[in-house]
């Protein structure tokens, strides 16, 4: 599985893949808030499920009105592999580790899978690492640690809750590193529509859990589960894909550590949980290291407009054809 770096693209075009990401991961922060309420009434597998579905539907309904037809061929194994592991696997294992963790150590768990997107997309898909890119992951990890040490309550740890986190952050990664080749191939919408179908298909052994559980569970928790399958995982995991296809999956990796610091947030205004000094800090550290992650060094900005004027100036001064002078 190999892929050349891409290109850098036009200025408008990375802006509008910063706000892609941008989207992505105000939206994924979010889903954390729902997962919590949605949780409660609902088992790992059948939250998981009923989040596919919901996406699924979604996605499948905006596929057919602008007709977007099925992937080419040659993009459906690293959908087939992105829709198992990470549509799939990882929504199970994350709702089921998160019951047997708390909050705190499963983020702080999750948040190994940036820094393996990084070594598999180096190792797989040839992705640079720039020493703003390292430097920025270690800022941000540093930021996720003292959040999820801040959040963690000291007990109710399991090795089976630490080992579903790890196969969650593991599984997420291999999907990341598998999707991007495909969208070389295929567009956003048509991966993130057929990778949810797969990840609908893999949970489909919970189909009975989840019939159950509609029938008792809140409505409350219901709205959160269609929330998450239409929000987090329709509009998000396609704002993401537009914006891996368009960047190294390194990066976009890196981005995802903003997220600890939106759930701080979010959890503060909705659910009243005040942050303390500590976990304030660990996401200012969090975005911080993206800032710094994704920023691009000045020298290159300057040597580019340097050789740019350059160019410009031994143009001038050249001497122009005869019949290009006045008179």
């Amino acid at each position: 599985m190999t892929s050349s770096p891409p290109s850098r693209p036009a200025p408008r075009t990375e802006v509008l893949a910063a706000v892609a990401a941008c989207v992505t991961v105000v939206l994924w922060a979010s889903a954390f808030v729902s997962i919590r309420s949605a949780g409660a009434a609902y088992s790992p597998g059948a939250l998981a499920l009923g989040r596919m579905l919901a996406g699924f539907v979604t996605l499948g309904a905006i596929c057919l009105v602008r007709r977007e037809g099925r992937p080419p061929r040659s993009a459906w194994r690293g959908i087939a592999i992105s829709g198992v592991l990470w549509f799939g696997v990882y929504m199970i294992v994350l709702n089921w580790g998160e019951q047997q963790v708390d909050a705190g150590t499963a983020a702080l768990l999750v948040n190994v899978g940036p820094i393996l997107i990084a070594l598999l997309g180096t190792r797989l898909l040839g992705d640079p690492m720039p020493p703003r890119l390292l430097a920025g992951m270690a800022v941000s990890f540093a930021g996720a640690v003292a959040v999820g040490l801040s959040m963690s309550g000291g007990s109710g740890t399991s090795v089976l809750g630490v080992a579903l986190c790890l196969l969650a952050a593991a599984s997420w990664a291999a999907g990341v590193v598998a999707q991007k080749p495909a969208l070389g191939r295929a567009s956003a919408l048509q991966a993130t529509t057929f990778g949810c179908l797969i990840g609908a298909v893999t949970c489909l052994p919970f189909a009975g859990q989840l019939v159950g559980e509609l029938a008792e569970a809140p409505l409350s928790a219901t709205l959160n589960m269609v929330y998450l399958g239409v929000f987090p995982t329709a509009l998000a995991f396609t704002t993401w894909a537009y914006a891996l296809a368009r960047t190294t999956a390194s990066r976009m990796g890196a981005t995802t550590y903003a997220v600890p610091a939106l759930v701080v947030l979010m959890s503060w205004l909705t659910l009243g949980e005040v942050p303390g000094l500590l976990t304030l800090a660990g996401g200012g550290l969090c975005l911080a290291g993206v800032a710094v992650s994704r920023s691009r060094p000045r020298r290159r900005v300057a040597g580019a407009a340097a050789a740019a004027a350059a160019a410009a100036a031994e143009e001038a001064a050249q001497p122009r054809p005869r019949h290009e002078k006045a008179g």
